[in-house]
């Protein structure tokens, strides 16, 4: 009798302890949320300080050109094989997609037109950032982070040396400048898949093709895409220079700060370039 007294009163005491959990949830929920909104701006303010110091500085002199030309060679220059890849490969597939498309509404010869259009206003500036970002905002989140874990940016500012100027500002300059050069690059590439294509797989005559190309195409659609690739470029750049400068100590920090560069670059491409087609073909 007296257990079963006993082991009433053990289930009535927990009874408000199990009623406590369900009353806090909801507090503990808002406080989640709250917690994350306020860490994100808290993010955002820190990455819009950065971006303006790299601006202020960068513009100052003393300038580092041998660590220009080095980033010249290392987002341009070999980063021109990815490019070309990619652009020549998207505007073959591009070109046999369209005619399997528009042959079911008799309007073959508006292929010219949708591939030169589709790759100098939006694919090949988006690939490129994509690509770039997988290739440069990767290495530029590594580098500074390694370089942050070996405290070797402290030893840079301890001789007197911004890590903005020396580090980070040619870097961003450089990818800024570069991605439109690659862009400019992957058009030509890319409507010269296309060509081939329709050319040489689909008989389209190529003087007709050329002709239809040159027609449709205007100064602002190549312009466009310049300009959105030159967005991109600062981008990537700063947001692999961000992530690395502000890398975790250890491996897993270095390894976190690589992957954080390069999702983060490759969602804010997507969505500044709704924005950039938005104010541009609105």
């Amino acid at each position: 009798m007296a257990d079963t007294t006993s082991g009433q009163d053990d289930i009535e005491n927990t009874k408000p302890s199990l009623l406590a959990r369900v009353v806090t949830s909801p507090i503990d929920v808002c406080q989640a949320i709250g917690h994350t909104i306020l860490s994100f701006f808290q993010m955002l303010g820190r990455l819009i300080l950065f971006m303006v110091e790299t601006i202020a500085r960068g513009f100052a002199p003393p300038f580092y050109g041998r660590q220009i030309i080095r980033q010249v060679i290392d987002i341009g220059y070999y980063s021109l094989p990815v490019v070309g890849m990619t652009a020549v490969f998207t505007g073959m597939v591009l070109a046999l997609q369209s005619y399997t498309g528009f042959t079911r509404f008799n309007a073959e010869g508006a292929i010219a037109g949708v591939v030169v259009l589709s790759i100098t206003r939006e694919l090949a500036p988006v690939l490129a950032g994509l690509m770039v970002a997988g290739r440069v905002g990767a290495s530029i989140a590594a580098e500074i982070g390694t370089m942050r874990v070996t405290e070797q940016i402290d030893a840079l500012t301890t001789l007197s040396v911004s890590p903005f100027k020396y580090l980070i500002a040619p870097r961003v300059f450089t990818g800024t400048i570069m991605l439109p050069v690659l862009v400019l690059i992957g058009d030509i590439i890319g409507v010269f898949g296309g060509y081939v294509v329709s050319v040489y797989t689909l008989g389209f005559s190529p003087n007709s093709y050329i002709s239809q190309t040159w027609d449709i195409l205007e100064t602002m659609d190549v312009v466009s895409g310049l300009i959105k690739a030159a967005a991109f470029g600062f981008i990537v750049t700063i947001m692999g220079c961000y992530h690395g400068f502000n890398s975790a100590r250890g491996a897993q920090g270095v390894g976190a700060a690589t992957t954080n560069a390069v999702v983060s670059a490759s969602i804010l491409i997507l969505i500044s370039n709704y924005f950039l087609t938005q104010i541009f073909f609105s």
